[in-house]
């Protein structure tokens, strides 16, 4: 079962039962990373036959280094075609690809335990919540916009000294044809709960104009 199936002459016989395990395997793989996954049945349509693709891959380019080569760059340009996923989708195709190296070298065996097992294993250590760590406070990003008359160099500051664990300045734009300012903080609420409470008195000190608190990530520092 742990042997490869492969002889030195891969026979038809050799190659469809490979075919046949990894197409079944991926297809319960699969299935079982969709109770994970929250994605489109095309997904998953491609993830079941991922093994399968690579496993036939590997088996026709055993041995042979330009093919290999030329092989590795055709899966670089799908790569580079392809939109970028969630984590959750990008662990799910290197699963898949991994387990079909497995089986396009013949170990049908280690191919199905890779495969199946690591789906098992990624479904329980995602359902433990063991790297949720609910005390730590997600950064925001906060924007406020005011009118160009107001001096905002520690305007904010007492509000921000009550409501907030932190705020960082990001950065500063003009806006509304010059007449406006938008500032931009890297924030953390002390309690969520007073978040009205804080734009309510925010608002007191811009004009009552637009203010927003968003998620923030790396790519929001771009204003």
């Amino acid at each position: 079962m742990f042997s490869s199936i492969y002889s030195a002459a891969i026979t038809p016989v050799q190659f469809f039962i490979m075919a046949g395990a990894a197409i079944i395997t991926g297809l319960i793989y699969a299935w079982l990373m969709s109770f994970r996954i929250k994605s489109t049945k095309r997904f998953f349509v491609v993830v079941a036959v991922l093994p399968f693709i690579v496993g036939a891959v590997i088996t026709f380019v055993n041995g042979s280094i330009g093919a290999g080569v030329a092989v590795g760059g055709a899966f670089g340009l799908i790569r580079f075609r392809s939109a970028p996923g969630s984590a959750d989708e990008i662990a799910a195709i290197l699963f898949s690809m991994g387990s079909g190296i497995a089986f396009g070298m013949g170990y049908v065996g280690y191919g199905v335990i890779i495969l199946l097992g690591l789906a098992l294993l990624y479904l329980l250590v995602a359902s433990l919540g063991i790297f949720e760590h609910r005390t730590l406070v997600a950064d925001q990003m906060l924007r406020i916009t005011i009118p160009e008359s107001l001096e905002y160099n520690g305007t904010f500051d007492e509000i921000f000294g009550r409501y907030l664990r932190k705020a960082e300045a990001v950065g500063v734009k003009t806006t509304g044809m010059g007449s406006m300012f938008r500032l931009t903080y890297k924030i953390q609420m002390k309690d969520q709960q007073e978040e009205k409470a804080f734009i309510d008195e925010l608002r007191t000190k811009n004009g009552n104009l637009e203010i927003a608190i968003l998620p923030f990530s790396e790519g929001d520092k771009q204003l």
